[in-house]
């Protein structure tokens, strides 16, 4: 139950915090969120994929990330019902709440709601949000759990 506990407090995070952002009005952004400026808060609206991929094709671009997040439900259960394997569970409930968290925006308001960028290198351009932090995450312990198995 404790993974379950995890999707569910992190979606619910994300998805806490797109609302505080769009409530807010948009004059408010960009501004620094730090002393240092490290991290810059924005209010953006991404109606495509990741970097705006296939932003055109709305259809698609609900259906994808639907029938991904579905894929890692399913994986999801399978993954539970076998003893161990936290660490894969753990990779794959954090995934699954950056997706269902992202999903929902795509759902409910037809775009994701990014809100933060991170000032440094090539950092700079890309706006985020905790969904995504959640998805890379997720995925780099999932590659480890492979590299693990070799």
């Amino acid at each position: 139950m404790a993974f379950i506990e995890l999707i569910g407090i992190l979606a619910g995070l994300d998805i806490i915090i797109k609302s505080e952002v769009e409530d807010r009005d948009s004059a408010e952004f960009p501004r620094a969120f730090d002393k240092k400026g490290i991290i810059t808060l924005h209010k953006s609206h991404n109606k495509g994929l990741p970097f705006g991929f296939l932003k055109k094709y709305e259809s698609l671009v609900r259906m994808l990330p639907t029938v991904t997040a579905s894929a890692l439900g399913g994986i999801f259960l399978w993954l539970m019902q076998k003893k161990g394997h936290v660490l894969e569970k753990l990779a794959v409930s954090v995934t699954l709440a950056g997706a269902l968290s992202n999903l929902h925006d795509r759902l409910v308001r037809g775009y994701v709601v990014d809100y933060f960028s991170v000032n440094w290198k090539g950092l700079k351009k890309i706006i985020f949000n905790l969904g995504d932090i959640f998805i890379f995450i997720g995925t780099i312990l999932m590659v480890i759990c492979q590299l693990k198995e070799d």
